[in-house]
């Protein structure tokens, strides 16, 4: 089974849903009056189907190039000293430095982030 590494939806007036981890659940009511949510994180996706306005599913699961995925599979930080608000970059965004203190230190994360985070330090050694 492909595993997901991103639960995201853009709803019609372009604003984009995304949810990070399980229960995790996200509602916005969009400019055209219907109401969209996504919930899961990367456990399992539950959205609103919204028959006369759909959203644009922007999910992403393992089976996507690398290239194309590490612009868009983000990781949570509060800075180098841990002192900052809690930002979203993508894994291409971070240092060398970085992705490695990630894998040495993170014991709790998806078995897929940590994968492509290992494949990035590969992907910039080729």
């Amino acid at each position: 089974m492909t595993r997901l590494l991103r639960n995201a939806l853009q709803t019609p007036d372009g604003t984009v849903l995304e949810s990070k981890t399980r229960h995790d659940y996200v509602e916005y009511k969009d400019a055209n009056g219907e109401t969209y949510m996504v919930d899961g994180g990367l456990e399992y996706v539950r959205r609103t189907v919204n028959k006369n306005a759909p959203a644009k599913d922007l999910s992403l699961t393992e089976d996507e190039p690398h290239f194309f995925l590490r612009d868009y599979v983000t990781w949570g930080t509060y800075g180098i000293s841990g002192d900052q608000p809690l930002s979203y970059i993508t894994i291409a965004e971070m240092s060398d430095g970085h992705l490695q203190a990630v894998l040495d230190t993170q014991k709790r994360m998806y078995p897929q982030v940590r994968d492509l985070m290992q494949a990035e330090l590969e992907y910039r050694n080729e």
